[in-house]
């Protein structure tokens, strides 16, 4: 299982960056942008945790969440130089499970691999933009005392807003905001006993630099 479904997020990975190539004019056409960035994942407790499989129909408190690092990079093009572009943004960070009274906490990952339209004003320094789009969010579950390890990958949502300032034509600093929506479902958490589906919701800052070209 575990297998299967890396094997469905390398396929969605590809998914992801073929559309963007087949949407993409030839570099004569469009301002292109790589990115890399670097910031912090606020992460809301795991809410709504039900249980599944042989667990179904059972409740759980929430779970709550640890403010982890989190990084990754972008890379994206605007057609003819305008206002609309298009963007493959991946990040990854660990918002590991905190301790629930007695029951120690839990090793959490998640890679985050979002497709956004991105509408910015097109100022030569400074260029606020917003965006969003689908996301495809691969979660890790670690083995603990009372989990097995276990891989999901969800469909979701992501929001941004951010300003980009330019220090020479083709380079940029920015800083983002991104708001991740989406449901986990760790199907095999409790081995053959069940698992357990959850809302996840999480606020994230990055910095970063992008080259243009």
């Amino acid at each position: 299982m575990v297998w299967t479904r890396f094997v469905c997020s390398g396929l969605s990975a590809g998914l992801l960056s073929g559309f963007l190539l087949l949407c993409a004019p030839s570099p004569t056409q469009a301002e292109w942008y790589a990115a890399a960035q670097f910031g912090a994942n606020f992460a809301d407790p795991l809410r709504n945790v039900r249980g599944s499989g042989p667990l179904a129909g059972l409740d759980a408190p929430n779970f709550n969440l640890k403010t982890s690092p989190a990084f990754g990079g972008k890379l994206g093009f605007f057609p003819s130089h305008g206002i609309f572009g298009l963007e493959l943004d991946v990040t990854h960070s660990t918002p590991h499970i905190k301790n629930l009274d007695d029951v120690p906490g839990i090793h959490l990952s998640v890679t985050n691999l979002g497709g956004h339209v991105v509408l910015r004003y097109p100022g030569v320094t400074w260029q606020p933009y917003l965006g969003g789009g689908p996301a495809l969010l691969i979660a890790r579950l670690g083995r603990s005392s009372t989990t097995e390890s276990d891989t999901q990958v969800s469909v979701g949502g992501n929001i941004l807003v951010g300003i980009r300032a330019f220090v020479t034509p083709k380079v940029a600093l920015f800083t983002e905001y991104k708001y991740t929506d989406s449901t986990f479902r760790f199907g095999g958490a409790f081995g053959t006993v069940g698992g357990f589906d959850a809302t996840y919701r999480a606020h994230q800052l990055f910095v970063g630099l992008s080259y243009h070209f």
